[in-house]
């Protein structure tokens, strides 16, 4: 028998009608509120037409309404498309198009994107972060509409294209109940704080779908910044772990120095999207007495792939064991497996992977092969079967016929002190095929040369994996939810 996310979430509603499901501008929903308001949206969808496999899109804040739209939907057989709001209006307009939904919600702040919209004939309704859609009628007999989906991703592809992951119920429900009983920290009744974009699939899966089918209440704020919202936030919703990207760090760390206090029922933080400095891990540890852990996934994974399961068996350095529920092999160029410890392309199988990509069998063919995902990620497998992210194959720079990983250059400019970040591109040359290049951030007071820099990369490794050059800036190009974008600098250093 299948499973369907709408019937764990009704029978875990009807358990106790007094737990409390979110928090919200300083306010606890309780169960019988979020089912009765669920209940009011899937009778608007209903009446507008909604059918079994419909998609309905959202450009959204995080809210509780991307959570009551998402239980109607499925409530009703279809699937909900939570969107970026700030993709510009072409990429909108572009991914709408492929994704052919039955009808648009956007905030009601969000005008200008509203007119686009219905000027492109899809049908669209603006609604208050925390109500309900007002009546209209959307579009009925979309084509490929599948009742299995339960929310579609979409981004752009390497080459600018749309490209949509559809993940279904049980994708969702293995991801979200691997991580539920294996990693430190999720227990039922643990306030979980939602801050990360609902659009991306680490914020919309582990802090949304995650806490509503295990039990974990779900503090909403709409975003990150400003910081005094956040610990407003955390201290009155008392959370007890906090889903975060590494670049927010920082940020909570430095607030915390100027007074800014954390609850005291803080004590997890788990951060993906990017690699962890342990140093940070070790200061947010002593300072704050907060433990950080850090995980790995993509979206097409549902989208946790591993993490440290526990303070006591975490690897500092690594993204910690798979899930129980993966298949794992490391596979060299010729896609066979290799032998442990050795180096190559991390392969996956299992429930929480998705089938291929929405309207897209080229690319499904290249990525998806009998059950099996290529990542693309180049990685290193331990006995204890712990994984360490050598980088994206597609941002491994090649010099002179050498393989560098720009995380290997980044994480040693980093121990000079002074560093504040540091990122590592791979520009074109006309001798060595490539070369390495930095972006560094000092900190303020620093005194810091680019010389300063290659020496002591030169110290530290290879002369072919030391940065050709070195460029200081104050800031870095950064996605909607804080990773960087390393073909702008590469563009960057194209256009100079």
């Amino acid at each position: 028998m299948s499973i369907r996310l709408e019937d764990v979430l009704v029978k875990r509603f009807a358990e106790d009608p007094s737990q409390r499901v979110l928090w919200w501008k300083g306010v606890w929903w309780d169960a019988e509120e979020v089912d009765r308001k669920t209940g009011e949206c899937a009778s608007i969808l209903r009446d507008a037409g909604f059918q079994p496999g419909s998609r309905l899109a959202a450009f959204l804040p995080n809210s509780p309404l991307v959570l009551l739209l998402s239980m109607a939907a499925w409530r009703l057989g279809g699937s909900f498309v939570p969107l970026n709001p700030r993709g510009g209006v072409e990429w909108i307009l572009r991914i709408l198009d492929h994704l052919d939904p039955f009808a648009v919600v956007v905030g009601d702040d969000m005008a200008p994107l509203e007119d686009a919209i219905r000027n492109s004939g899809i049908p669209v309704v603006a609604a208050s972060a925390d109500g309900v859609p007002p009546a209209f009628t959307g579009r009925r007999n979309r084509i490929d509409q599948d009742p299995d989906i339960a929310v579609i991703f979409a981004t752009s592809g390497t080459t600018g294209a749309p490209k949509a992951v559809p993940l279904t119920h049980e994708n969702l429900y293995d991801n979200t109940k691997g991580v539920h009983e294996t990693i430190e920290g999720f227990d039922k009744g643990r306030v979980l704080m939602n801050v990360l974009p609902n659009f991306h699939s680490f914020g919309y899966t582990v802090c949304g779908v995650l806490p509503l089918l295990w039990g974990l209440p779900v503090a909403l704020l709409p975003g990150f910044m400003p910081l005094k919202n956040l610990f407003e936030g955390l201290r009155d919703s008392e959370t007890g772990i906090l889903i975060a990207v590494p670049t927010m760090l920082p940020f909570i760390l430095g607030a915390a120095s100027k007074g800014e206090t954390l609850p005291p029922e803080l004590r997890y933080i788990l951060t993906g999207g990017g690699k962890l400095d342990p140093l940070l891990e070790k200061r947010f540890r002593d300072q704050l007495g907060v433990i950080t852990y850090e995980g790995y996934g993509l979206t097409e994974c549902s989208p946790v792939v591993s993490c440290n399961p526990s303070d006591a068996l975490r690897k500092t350095g690594t993204v910690g064991p798979a899930l129980p529920s993966y298949t794992v092999e490391v596979r060299g160029d010729d896609g066979r497996p290799l032998l442990p410890g050795q180096d190559g392309v991390l392969w996956l199988k299992g429930p929480s992977v998705a089938r291929g990509y929405f309207r897209d069998a080229e690319l499904s063919a290249e990525r998806f092969h009998d059950g099996w995902i290529d990542t693309g990620d180049m990685v290193r497998v331990d006995e204890d079967g712990y994984i360490s992210i050598l980088d994206r194959v597609s941002d491994m720079i090649i010099v002179g016929g050498f393989n560098v990983y720009p995380q290997e250059v980044e994480t040693v400019i980093k121990e000079i002190p002074g560093v504040k970040e540091a990122v590592v591109v791979g520009v074109s040359n006309p001798v060595s095929g490539e070369v390495p290049v930095a972006f560094v951030i000092k900190d303020e007071a620093a005194v810091l040369e680019a010389g300063d820099i290659t020496v002591y990369c030169k110290e530290k490794m290879a002369h072919f994996k030391v940065p050709r050059k070195v460029k200081f800036v104050t800031e870095l190009p950064l996605s909607a939810v804080g990773k960087v974008l390393k073909r702008k600098l590469r563009e960057q250093m194209v256009r100079e």
